[in-house]
């Protein structure tokens, strides 16, 4: 299964999200799974690659032609696709993939998975849609999207598909 994962190029400053990014890419490598994700060499996004390449698992980067240049690229991966900008990243990285896992990351990762939410809940595409919860991440994404449906503006139908998942061990059972 391709699976892509939205996350953050930067570390963050909760020492579980290494621990967590690495055992994640564990578990993809491991499982006879590809990653799918944004081809830098930086943060959790290097941690991540890293990981699925060592537990023998296949790595395939989209990353737009600016990062390229900047020098962002994570040689190592095994296949990388250059795109000339993020839209078109965006585009090709919902394309490849089979499920979708947001780990805890900053605006561009909500952005990303914000769309891959709406074309789930819009049914325009058929598969698991991921938040990884960790040590509540999301917990205010998941106040709003309740709030969306108690205001008569969404609805638990268009929301079906989208999940939160607590742990790598919730992760892999939605998975399965």
């Amino acid at each position: 299964m391709n699976i892509t994962v939205y996350l953050g190029a930067g570390e963050g400053n909760d020492p579980d999200l290494k621990e967590a990014v690495r055992a994640l890419g564990t578990w993809i490598g491991q499982n006879g799974h590809a990653l799918i994700y944004g081809g830098s060499k930086s943060g959790l996004m290097g941690i991540l690659a890293e990981s699925v390449l060592s537990a023998g698992g296949r790595v395939t980067g989209v990353e737009p032609r600016f990062f390229v240049e900047a020098g962002f690229v994570y040689d190592a991966i095994t296949k990388l696709i250059v795109t000339e900008d993020m839209s078109e990243r965006k585009a090709k990285m919902i394309e490849l993939g089979e499920a979708f896992i947001a780990f805890p990351g900053g605006t561009g990762t909500l952005e990303e998975i914000a769309e891959v939410m709406s074309k789930v809940s819009l049914k325009q595409l058929h598969a698991p849609c991921i938040l990884y919860n960790l040590n509540g991440y999301y917990e205010g994404l998941k106040t709003l999207l309740r709030h969306m449906i108690e205001s008569g503006l969404s609805s638990a139908e268009r929301q079906t598909g989208i999940h939160f998942a607590d742990s790598l061990a919730e992760i892999t059972e939605m998975l399965s």
